[in-house]
């Protein structure tokens, strides 16, 4: 009996292999048999030496380091009990994060549901018009509510979009002495530490200053302004931007969407970018993230815009499609002159968001704000009549006040529990000079006459007369609204008024718009989604449950460090675990994203490169093989990009590294190396290239995208990396969620320490911190209870066991289907590691088929694509991982033979060249069943072309979409209700 043997048979093995792991590895011991039989091998054992160079392969995973894996019930009960210690308070801190109702419809059928969690980014446009139709909805309710004409699709979070607008600012200036930002004071803390962040590689000045007190010169390009500030100031800011505009600079607005629902929109007071956080719409607060962040620009800057951008085309049949536009920004293809290393979002969140605000309709969405305002206003005067210090200013939600009893004040506030933001930011409340109140959705009058009782017992003063019932309404309009937000210019024009925004009131009817959205998409539900460097494997309901428990997703980031025991036990638990798995000596778990991962993993380099007194190294070595935001993320680092050429077999050239390495030897900071390679092998030599970077004077950077090949079997940190970055939402089973969430934290060696990043509210990093790369201090806290379940569940013997099953799933695939289309690259002993690259370009020749071709043909057979023309165009790389069955596998590679003999029809001359079923692929449902059929091939071919497939076929919703029509005719919101008459029926 092995250790990688999968069913307990022993004593010995029922301790190494919990209950969950045949849950979560889809080949049972049989199917794995018959896989092993098929590549020549014993056992598991046997092939995974094959596989692994036994340079690197560890005998047995980090079992020292981590319990054993345990079944769901006790998995459960454990986290369960963790999160009891959590004391979860309402807190009222603001600071941008706030309380929210999300309706319970949202919550079970979007946020819950793994037609929409288990869903991949839709590239693959015609599986994926459901997302990509809520997501036009957000970019439309972003666009109306900013009065800006581009919104993309959500970014990581406020502070990381208001660094992107500051980088679009100065990429677009055009004025080469001009490297000056001006901050508004009031701006958020977290904001502040990751515009310094940013700012300090690319050169960038920062000035924090009031508004009023900005000092404008030729060097300023750009300008930042809160609204309202993190004291609850709002105020009219377009007298400043016209001053902006006057000296040549664009003008970003950070602003509240609650806010925002009431003030006229920035756009049209003249902002040029406006950003802000979605969490409001909907979305817990989860410790600090995920939350959908939005970007909305001018037209003319829409090329510049990070991230990704819906817009509408039309198919080949003429009926409106939606893709993703504009798609030439993406890293991949851009490298180290795009625009950001930004290639995640927040998509499953900007899809909650975007249903909340169809749920709550533009009136409703008022209500909501009106009634916020309306209680502030009341707990302002309640202040003043108590005899607090309330200066005189206009504020939307919030205010604050500082006075000597503040620390008695927040004392009693948690003797009550609540938490109230305490001042100056970053003190203690005993300390505290201050406190401050945001008001939100969640707050009524009851909680205003609490607040106001324990502020009179400070005091020691008589507390105020009760408050009159239903002044907290919606009643807060016209000339009152006015007077209660002075000096501000209030909305005057209809918004929102697409017809999704006002349709779906009814639960029945948004119900039914949810599921028929669902329909649209094609996710894990339905079948495997074999994406090379994408890990689509499972993501367990047990591992997804925690996530809305109310013990993690009502948390505050910034609540008092107290109340976060059970979460920072987690915490510590998951930074351990990941630690121990892949051999470094700590973990930040703060990027919230892979591509944030190695922003942060550079920047920690870079940092300890100048507390040796070697800032002058800025060379970073990458091969050409590379993942496009390793690039991206090099150039926003502050270092100069240096390629390295790769072989014939896809692996780096270790002549051209070692010359590179020694011509820049004075100067080289660090190589950034994928591994396994991005041509899926493991490449013997990675010591070898760890050893020659080192022995230069840099640093190593494993891009840990192919972890889920290592898990286990062998750690970064133990052959040479220096720091790794962790895709959590691939290896460690967070689920894509349609394009996001993900987190990216890094694992760095014992020298790199001190540098992991900081927060300025909260303790965590080292002692010569880099300075905050996320807005949260724990990034996307709220999903790191589905990492922590994964690796408690599976435990080292389990996770061991799912990295040998999904290298065998790997070559098992492989063998299949090499003779139909080659394997592009092969490691020693003709092997693979957890993904292959499938080479298509021959048929380009032979049949005049595209890749494309192959990938949408797919869809008819009921699968997504693997990944299309990367890292080698024409090809495709498929991953299957261990979660897929043994079945799933055959099904998928009949599939792929099936497309390979309509291919070879296509050679014969057997079937037309240009009308042919991968030609006109994919087939929808209106096209199968419509009375004209002027296709040379049966429509039971066209829709059914495997043994099976009528008794579970899923439709591509609309036909093979036109890109090109799309960006000449760039359209990213929703259509109006004139332009919807004018558009022609989809069927």
């Amino acid at each position: 009996m092995t250790q990688l043997e999968q069913r307990p048979q022993s004593a010995e093995t029922a301790i190494k292999f919990s209950p969950f792991v045949q849950r979560h590895v889809g080949p049972n011991a049989a199917d794995q048999q018959v896989m092993l039989q098929a590549l020549g091998f014993a056992d598991l054992d046997a092939f995974v030496r094959a596989v692994v160079p036994a340079a690197i392969l560890d005998a047995e995973p980090p079992v020292a380091s981590m319990p054993p894996g345990c079944g769901e019930a006790e998995a459960l009960a454990e986290l369960r009990q963790i999160g009891s210690q959590n004391k979860v308070r309402r807190s009222l801190i603001g600071l941008g994060y706030h309380d929210t109702a999300t309706p319970a419809l949202i919550k079970r059928h979007v946020l819950e549901n793994p037609s929409w969690y288990t869903a991949y980014t839709p590239y693959q446009a015609e599986i994926a018009q459901g997302r990509l139709e809520a997501l036009l909805n957000f970019q439309t309710l972003i666009s109306e509510l900013t009065g800006l004409p581009i919104a993309n699709a959500s970014l990581l979070d406020e502070s990381t979009a208001a660094a992107e607008a500051m980088g679009l600012s100065f990429a677009v200036c055009k004025r080469p002495d001009a490297k000056r930002f001006l901050v508004d004071a009031a701006v958020l803390p977290q904001t502040w530490a990751v515009l310094q962040t940013r700012a300090e590689p690319l050169g960038v000045v920062l000035e924090l200053a009031e508004p009023e007190a900005f000092r404008w010169d030729a060097d300023v390009f750009g300008v930042l302004l809160q609204l309202p500030g993190r004291c609850g100031r709002l105020w009219d800011p377009k007298p400043l931007i016209e001053q902006a505009h006057a000296h040549g600079a664009l003008a970003t607005v950070a602003i509240d969407p609650f806010a925002q629902v009431l003030m006229a929109p920035v756009g049209d007071l003249g902002a040029d970018i406006a950003v802000g956080s979605a969490q409001r719409f909907g979305v817990p607060m989860a410790g600090g993230g995920p939350h959908a962040a939005f970007f909305a620009t001018r037209d003319a800057f829409k090329r510049q815009v990070p991230g990704r951008i819906v817009g509408q085309s039309r198919d080949a049949e003429g009926n409106p499609a939606l893709r993703l536009a504009l798609q030439t920004r993406e890293q991949h293809i851009r490298r180290d002159k795009a625009t950001s290393n930004i290639c995640t979002a927040q998509v499953l969140l900007a899809v909650m968001a975007s249903f909340y605000a169809v749920h709550h309709g533009p009136d409703g969405l008022a209500v909501i704000a009106r009634r916020m305002v309306a209680l502030r206003h009341q707990l302002e005067s309640g202040l003043r009549q108590l005899g607090y210090p309330v200066a005189e200013q206009c504020r939307f939600d919030g205010l604050d006040v500082h006075c000597p009893q503040a620390p008695v004040v927040h004392r009693l506030a948690s003797e009550q529990g609540y938490n109230l933001r305490v001042l100056p930011d970053g003190a203690s409340p005993e300390q505290a000079e201050g406190f401050g109140i945001s008001l939100d959705e969640c707050s009524d009058s009851e909680e205003l006459e609490s607040l106001l009782g324990l502020l009179a017992a400070a005091l020691g003063v008589t507390p105020p007369p009760p408050l009159e019932r239903g002044a907290d309404d919606e009643t807060l309009s016209g000339a009152a609204l006015a007077a209660a937000l002075p000096g501000v210019p209030l909305r005057q024009t209809p918004w929102l008024q697409q017809p999704v925004f006002h349709q779906h009131r009814s639960e029945t009817e948004l119900l039914r718009y949810i599921q028929r959205l669902v329909s649209r998409d094609l996710s894990l539900v339905h079948s495997m989604i074999p994406l090379g460097s994408c890990t689509m494997k499972l993501n367990a309901a047990a591992e997804l449950a925690p996530v809305s428990w109310h013990g993690f997703a009502a948390l505050h980031p910034f609540a008092p460090a107290e109340q976060l025991a059970g979460f920072e036990r987690m915490v510590t638990d998951l930074e351990r675990w990941l630690a121990a798995l892949t051999g470094f000596a700590g973990v930040s778990l703060q990027p919230n994203a892979g591509s944030q991962g190695e922003y942060a993993g550079l920047l920690v380099i870079r940092a300890w490169h100048q507390s040796r007194g070697e800032a002058h190294r800025d060379v970073c070595l990458i091969p050409t093989s590379a993942h496009g935001t390793n690039p991206a993320s090099a150039v926003m680092a502050g270092l100069r990009v240096v390629a390295v050429a790769c072989d014939e077999q896809g692996n780096v050239d270790l002549a051209d590294l070692r010359a590179k390495a020694e011509q820049h030897a004075d100067r080289l900071a660090a190589l950034m190396v994928t591994y396994p390679s991005t041509h899926g092998v493991f490449e013997p030599g990675i010591r070898d290239i760890c050893d020659c970077v080192h022995a230069h004077g840099g640093q190593v950077y494993l891009d840990g995208a192919n972890l889920n090949a290592q898990v286990g079997l062998c750690r970064p940190g133990a052959f040479g990396a220096d720091v790794c970055h962790l895709n959590l939402h691939k290896t460690f089973c967070i689920p894509h969620g349609g394009g996001g969430p993900g987190v990216g934290p890094i694992g760095v060696a014992t020298h790199l320490l001190p540098f992991l990043p900081g927060h300025p509210l909260a303790t965590c990093g080292g002692d010569q911190a880099i300075s905050a790369v996320s807005a949260a201090p724990w990034g996307s806290a709220g999903i790191l209870p589905i990492s922590w379940m994964y690796l408690r569940l599976m435990g080292p013997h389990g996770l061991r066991q799912a990295t040998a099953v999904a290298l065998l799933s790997a070559n098992y695939l492989a063998r299949r289907l090499d003779a139909h289309f080659p394997v592009l690259f092969r490691g020693e002993g003709g092997l693979v590691a957890h993904e292959c690259i499938l080479d298509l370009r021959g048929l380009k020749r032979t049949a005049a088929l595209e890749v494309d071709d192959i990938a949408k043909r797919l869809m008819d057979y009921g699968f997504h694509a693997p990944t299309v023309s990367w890292p080698v165009a024409g090809t495709v790389m498929v991953e299957p991982t261990e979660s897929e069955s043994l079945a799933e596998l055959d099904r998928f590679c009949d599939a792929m033979i099936a497309i390979r003999a309509e291919a070879a029809a296509i050679e014969s001359g057997a079937i037309d060249s240009l009308n042919n079923p991968l030609k006109r692929a994919p087939h929808t449902l209106a096209a199968v069943t419509a009375d004209h059929w002027d296709r040379p091939y049966s429509r039971e071919q066209a829709a059914f072309p495997l043994a099976g497939q009528r008794e579970s076929k899923f439709w591509p919703h609309v036909a093979r979409i036109d890109n090109a029509f799309g960006d000449r005719n760039l359209v990213c919101t929703c259509p109006s209700v004139e332009e919807l008459a004018e558009l022609p029926s989809a069927g």
